[in-house]
């Protein structure tokens, strides 16, 4: 089989054939630990055996398991480093090291290794790759977490359009730039009405494709409406006269 059959055929593994959305939760774990089991007896170098073991660390940090999940980026990490993999491979999985390292609260291990890997993902591939754009969101992310907001609003503004030209504006990436965003919008230390009037309109427009394209359920929706309430009551507190009911 050629790369490309090969590609499409593990697709299936972390993409649903009939509506084309990526797994999330318990099946995205369950998925995982088949497609390890699946190719766990290959030779380290063989193609598919480090895509399987990423597919195992990404479905332990859908379920919270953590410090599992972390066990196999860093040995996936150590593998890919011995093996010579190419840069493009070590930085996808330094990337999604430094996701797990965010989750288990360690920021600012997270925060440089986004920041290296960003840097160099740019360099490699274009701003309008899509792994640029994801390594934008993840760094982003990162930056708001270490209250850095004016830099993750910047980055984002940049990002959007990006996205939106190379993706389109119901990609999922799409989606999570839109969010991000306003999040950094809100939580500006000098927030205007203007920066709250930009981030609920923002919300309004991202949740309404993410209902339509992704569905109420999806985590990535919940958070998009839970965001969107905060940046409403926000607006609201600012804008109520003082002592008004």
């Amino acid at each position: 089989m050629d790369v490309k059959v090969i590609s499409e055929r593990f697709d299936r593994w972390y993409t649903c054939g009939m509506c084309e959305q990526r797994y999330h939760g318990v099946v995205k774990c369950a998925l995982g630990w088949a497609c390890w089991k699946t190719y766990l007896g290959r030779p380290e170098t063989d193609k598919l055996r480090m895509p399987a073991m990423n597919m195992l660390g990404n479905g332990l940090n859908a379920t919270n398991r953590l410090e599992d999940a972390m066990s196999v980026r860093e040995a996936e990490l150590s593998i890919a480093q011995r093996i010579g993999a190419p840069e493009f491979k070590i930085l996808g999985v330094q990337s999604n090291l430094a996701s797990t390292y965010r989750m288990l609260g360690r920021l600012e291990e997270s925060l440089s290794m986004r920041q290296k890997v960003y840097a160099r993902r740019s360099k490699l591939s274009g701003e309008e790759h899509v792994e640029t754009i994801r390594e934008a969101i993840c760094y982003a992310a990162g930056l708001i977490d270490a209250s850095r907001f004016e830099e993750a609003k910047s980055l984002l503004h940049k990002s959007l359009p990006v996205a939106q030209r190379v993706l389109g504006n119901t990609h999922e990436y799409t989606l999570r730039i839109g969010k991000g965003y306003a999040k950094a919008l809100c939580l500006r230390d000098c927030v205007t009405l203007d920066d709250l009037h930009e981030a609920v309109t923002t919300l309004e427009g991202t949740v309404r494709i993410a209902r339509r394209v992704l569905g109420g359920a999806h985590p990535l929706t919940a958070g998009i409406e839970e965001d969107l309430r905060e940046a409403r009551a926000a607006l609201d507190a600012r804008e109520t006269p003082p002592g008004s009911s």
